[in-house]
């Protein structure tokens, strides 16, 4: 049903929830765009939220994250908190009738997931997982030429993320209490890349090394489907990769070139011949996915029709049973 009184000038208020590196990146981009205003935002730390607010012109600044869901100002709070964090977010801004877009990963394991939904769709109130790389120019040509079949059927997907991050025992990325490892962080790009080419596989092996911290600090996946094709992935905090994304088809190859889950181009491989594309993006690439959210809002929607709950359901599968395969279990 097409909502024809849809007023497309309305301004979206949004609000920041954890005020982290991914919260600056994806406020500068909301400056971006156009119908969008930044209300508010929230940290822990009354001083924190301030100064944040503050470069972002913010009008209110929060020290409690209620505060923030509690602003009848709001029309969706973007949450940027550590992994651990997201379902209790998600569940008091949805409780306080606030649409959410919250950073993946969703949560913590399937049973979070499917309670943030259930709540979502009991109030029918907007909620999305943070999957920016679906909403990417480069992804979105990526993916419309898997669907044209132009080259054929894909065969094989390689995808990989791995960085050398200072070692913290504290941080987030090495703190198993926040959620940390590879697979949780930067695992879920290559999974969420063959989740979106080849769709949900039939078998997933894993096997993954452990640092002292008892978080993986490398990830090893295989996912095979009763088609023959299949995917190669792998993860880490603890070396850099080339953080590439393979395709191979029948009739050609794209790589999508580093940092495949960012902005990035992509490069053809056809009969011996490469051709390079570039799609130019003169901003972090956070504000797609927040068009997008701005765009189901204004048709006042309640799930995404890219990022789906379905989409979002069948990714911590993968992770749930990855991590089941590795021995990785968070308290």
């Amino acid at each position: 049903m097409t909502n024809h009184n849809m007023n497309t000038n309305k301004t979206i208020k949004w609000g920041i929830l954890g005020c982290g590196n991914i919260a600056h990146y994806f406020a500068q981009d909301l400056g971006s765009i156009p119908n969008a205003k930044l209300h508010a935002v929230a940290s822990r730390n009354l001083q924190k939220a301030k100064d944040f607010g503050e470069k972002y012109d913010a009008p209110q600044a929060y020290g409690s994250y209620e505060e923030l869901s509690k602003d009848n100002e709001i029309d969706v709070i973007y949450i940027a908190t550590p992994h651990v964090f997201h379902h209790e977010n998600t569940i008091m801004c949805l409780n306080n009738n606030k649409a959410v877009l919250c950073e993946k990963p969703f949560a913590m394991n399937i049973s979070q997931v499917e309670e943030m939904i259930s709540i979502a769709k009991e109030k029918q109130i907007f909620l999305m997982e943070a999957l920016w790389t679906y909403f990417l120019p480069h992804y979105d040509h990526v993916l419309k030429l898997i669907g044209s079949k132009e080259f054929g059927n894909v065969k094989t997907v390689t995808a990989d993320f791995g960085f050398a991050a200072t070692f913290n025992p504290d941080g987030r990325l090495f703190n198993k209490k926040l959620g940390g490892g590879s697979l949780l962080d930067v695992g879920i790009y290559p999974l969420f890349a063959a989740l979106s080419i080849l769709g949900y596989p039939d078998k997933i092996e894993a096997n993954a090394t452990f640092g002292k911290t008892g978080v993986d600090e490398t990830c090893t996946m295989k996912l095979e489907y009763s088609n023959g094709t299949s995917a190669s992935l792998f993860s880490a905090i603890s070396k850099d990769t080339n953080t590439e994304a393979i395709i191979e088809f029948e009739k050609a190859t794209i790589k999508i070139n580093t940092q495949f889950h960012k902005p990035s181009s992509i490069t053809i491989l056809k009969n011996g011949v490469s051709e390079s594309f570039e799609f130019p993006v003169t901003t972090n690439g956070y504000n797609y996915e927040a068009i997008h959210v701005q765009n189901m809002l204004l048709q006042n929607r309640t799930e995404s029709t890219i990022m789906t709950f379905d989409k979002s359901l069948q990714l911590i599968k993968m992770l749930d049973t990855v991590r089941e395969k590795i021995g990785l279990q968070y308290s």
